[in-house]
């Protein structure tokens, strides 16, 4: 078995395939972590969708599609972070509106790009095998603005996803905050859709959260589990994928819901 992997790892595209999991999984481990406390799962799946806007831009404009992902990211981010904290409206049905329409801008810009799009179906299904050097550049640098952002403003978001009265009571710019966390999701999205597709990026990106957040009540310790068990989650599905031959997205969200099922039962057993 030893064997196996190590010959698979002489591979350039197996070796960018396990970069970019760990990548992902960091991003996840820190960013998953405020999605799971701040109970915003859905405006998550919501950036995810409109992001596809962002890739039909690129495509359009035949510039790298995760460019235009993380520029439709942020947009539609900063639009439902403003809808969330401003509009008396129902959020949900505002986000599901921004979330079609950035569908459909990027289905429009695809039809009217000439050529054929080969890896079109990656970005909606995840093709980890296929992340090129290029995109894994573009990951260490998101990677990196999301570990300064939250070390810089760590504090400040714990007492917005605790108590964001009592915060603003202090004088802390809740609003300012509340969308600087909900950019660094945008950027997390746009690194998870490149390994399981953005159809199945919010799994990836709160359950390993989810399973820490069960057992741990330290957020730092919380990160860091998190962290490691999207490593496993990701490293895990990668194998389990090349040696069935199939979709190694869905595979990867399929050992982390199974991983999940589990912690569920020892809980409860725990109990």
């Amino acid at each position: 078995m030893l064997e196996t992997v190590w010959e698979l790892l002489q591979f350039d595209f197996m070796r960018n395939a396990l970069f970019a999991g760990i990548l992902v999984s960091i991003a996840c481990g820190i960013i998953g972590t405020f999605v799971v406390i701040n109970r915003i799962v859905f405006i998550s799946g919501g950036i995810a969708h409109a992001a596809y806007g962002g890739i039909g831009l690129g495509y359009y404009l035949q510039i790298n599609p995760i460019l235009g992902a993380i520029f439709f990211a942020l947009l539609s981010a900063l639009g439902m972070g403003l809808v969330v904290r401003k509009t008396e409206q129902r959020a949900d049905s505002l986000i599901g509106v921004m979330w079609a329409v950035g569908m459909a801008i990027g289905i429009i810009l695809i039809d009217l790009t000439p050529g054929y799009k080969a890896d079109l179906m990656s970005y909606l299904f995840g093709s980890i095998l296929t992340v090129s050097r290029e995109n894994i550049m573009i990951m260490l640098v998101l990677d990196i603005i999301i570990v300064l952002v939250v070390s810089l403003f760590y504090k400040e978001f714990l007492a917005i996803s605790f108590d964001p009265t009592f915060a603003m009571t202090r004088n802390v710019p809740v609003d300012g905050l509340y969308l600087l966390l909900i950019g660094a999701i945008a950027l997390t999205v746009v690194m998870v859709m490149q390994v399981v597709g953005l159809i199945l990026v919010i799994a990836l990106l709160t359950i390993p959260a989810a399973i820490a957040s069960q057992f741990l009540k330290d957020i730092k310790y919380i990160m860091l589990v998190s962290m490691l068990l999207g490593m496993l989650f990701t490293t895990a599905g990668l194998m389990v994928s090349y040696f069935f031959n199939v979709t190694s997205g869905a595979t990867i969200i399929l050992v982390s819901g199974t991983a999940y099922l589990m912690s569920l039962g020892a809980k409860t057993l725990q109990r």
